[in-house]
């Protein structure tokens, strides 16, 4: 099983990105998926999650400015992400549940937000 990021690149404050994520391989049906970050000198962080059935989670600092959402007939996962600030600066990860207990990294996607 192996996660493609995609969609990255670099926005002025304000601006808008949209991060999708796709799943190929071998596998069962996959459960939950979400993005991650990690921004210069800190830990990887928990962006935003999502249940197969289409329950969303966000951090609290992208509230009311990130979406994520997802295609469960394409295995793909998406951030739509608006009102961007320089602090969403960062390389962004997804992950999936691929079953068994098993997660999956993407390989990571870097945002840049200037201001």
């Amino acid at each position: 099983v192996q996660l493609q990021a995609s969609g990255g690149g670099q926005v002025q404050a304000g601006g808008s990105l949209r991060l999708s994520c796709a799943a190929s391989g071998s596998m069962l049906a996959i459960g939950d998926m979400g993005w991650y970050r990690r921004a210069l000198g800190r830990q990887r962080e928990l962006v935003a999650t999502i249940t197969s059935g289409g329950r969303p989670k966000y951090e609290n600092s992208v509230k009311g400015r990130f979406t994520i959402s997802r295609d469960n007939a394409k295995n793909t996962v998406y951030l739509q992400m608006n009102m961007m600030k320089p602090e969403d600066t960062g390389v962004y990860y997804c992950k999936a549940d691929v079953g068994f207990g098993v997660d999956m990294w993407g390989q990571g996607t870097l945002v840049t937000v200037s201001s």
